[in-house]
């Protein structure tokens, strides 16, 4: 693949995946949550929820919900040797990406359609399951592919963290729309019609259409000089990576504490009445300057130090959150509860970017030192740990916490000391990290 060069170009292409992703979390904070109006306060049902009522059988919901979840992370794999073993006239990653593209789109405007309005039936509650699995699958394959990428399109480390810093930063756009934006919009519009308006953002994956040039895969130099892997021989490289293995334990518990907050934020403030909108700001909009202090640290520290800080400053964060929540509703609330978003922000966009750096990071160690090219199948296992600890964040833990319609409960409310513990464990495991791990993105001192 030909390789970018240049800070506008690669900022480019880091834009790219914020359409796809800005549809993932349509999917995992608004619309599966539209489908319960359990944990939404009763002047939020008739914007936030698709019917006013419930469609969905809570406790088979919450198994579909862990399904797809799983089915996410299972399925990494298959797509990843895919992608990683296409061989085309046009290369192997842009007639993934197509592949991938379509049917993501058609399962997320399924997703807006109500088989049988009356109530919570078991036709709804199979066919949203049935549509999230869809919808997970293709998502997987266009985002796994994209994401191998990263090793590909650029050189060096030091570029490498350049598209992971500012994919990050575009992770922010899309949490600003969609948090802040979007949660304006639903205070008088219903969320099906917002669900709608936010679809044509999807054409940013366009984008590497034009900026990816391979060559003919089907034969000649470019055939042989990236031969294909089987899945088991992929996957045998990967899993023998051991740093990679014990990042990808440390990771998951990262990703349970972060997903599980993200898919249940708009339950959780709606029930503990902060403004979900002015958190939000406060959280997202200083990132740019938040990922610099982090990258500064991360090249005088190493990836160990950052990291740690990070974390320390995630689990404060929602554990003020949850102190907060307790104060009778006032501008005191309102005040702190913006502070705990401010305090928050100096760890989101960094948690974003070593799920993007470190990945494609071991591929290109794992392609320079063995001469095999599967990128894809490492950000597949990635989202593999990543897809079993979401599903258990965000379907089984989220719905338990959320109840029923009709049953009240306050169980919502500690959302956040639960995403602080997941955090916890993963900031304890960091410490098995090998110093390999630990010192990457350190500078040597001149």
């Amino acid at each position: 693949m030909k390789k970018i060069h240049g800070k506008g170009k690669i900022i480019l292409y880091a834009l790219s995946g914020m359409g796809i992703n800005m549809l993932n979390l349509m999917m995992g904070s608004y619309l599966c949550s539209a489908l319960l109006v359990g944990g939404f306060a009763a002047k939020d049902v008739p914007f936030q929820t698709f019917a006013g009522h419930d469609l969905v059988i809570a406790g088979v919901w919450a198994v579909f919900g862990l399904i797809a979840k799983i089915l996410d992370g299972v399925i990494d794999i298959p797509m990843a040797a895919f992608t990683d073993g296409l061989r085309t006239r046009f290369g192997r990653r842009r007639p993934a990406l197509l592949m991938g593209l379509i049917p993501l789109v058609l399962a997320y405007a399924a997703f807006l359609i109500i088989p049988n309005p009356a109530g919570a039936t078991m036709l709804n509650t199979v066919y949203y399951g049935v549509v999230l699995c869809i919808f997970y699958s293709f998502y997987t394959l266009t985002m796994v592919n994209y994401y191998a990428t990263f090793t590909e399109i650029v050189e060096t480390e030091h570029e490498r963290n350049l598209l992971s810093n500012a994919k990050s930063v575009f992770d922010i756009v899309y949490f600003i729309l969609g948090y802040v934006v979007v949660r304006m919009l639903l205070n008088g519009m219903n969320i099906t019609r917002v669900a709608l308006i936010v679809l044509p953002i999807a054409l940013t994956m366009l984008i590497p259409l034009f900026m990816i040039k391979e060559p003919d895969m089907r034969s000649g130099k470019a055939a042989q000089k990236l031969p294909r892997l089987s899945l088991t021989k992929s996957l045998a490289f990967t899993f023998k990576d051991k740093p990679f293995i014990l990042w990808m334990c440390v990771y998951a518990f990262m990703t349970f504490g972060v997903q599980l907050f993200l898919g249940g934020i708009n339950e959780y403030f709606s029930h503990v009445g902060m403004s979900m909108i002015f958190v939000m700001i406060a959280a997202f909009a200083p990132v740019p300057f938040t990922l610099m202090l982090y990258d500064k640290i991360l090249r005088r520290r190493g990836f160990g130090f950052a990291y740690r800080y990070i974390l320390v400053t995630y689990i404060i964060g929602m554990m003020a959150m949850f102190g907060v929540s307790y104060l009778a509703p006032g501008m005191t609330k309102t005040v702190l509860s913006i502070v705990t978003g401010l305090i928050s922000s100096f760890a989101i966009g960094a948690m974003f970017a070593v799920a993007y750096s470190l990945p494609s990071q071991f591929a290109a160690e794992e392609e320079q030192k063995n001469g095999v090219s599967h990128s894809a199948m490492y950000f597949a296992v990635q989202g593999l740990f990543a897809g079993v600890a979401t599903g258990i964040g965000s379907a089984v833990v989220l719905t338990a916490l959320k109840g029923t319609e009709g049953q009240h409960s306050d169980a919502i409310r500690y959302l956040t000391p639960i995403c602080a513990a997941g955090i916890l464990v993963s900031l304890l495991l960091s410490f098995l990290l090998p110093k390999k791990v630990l010192d990457m993105g350190r500078e040597e001192k001149k």
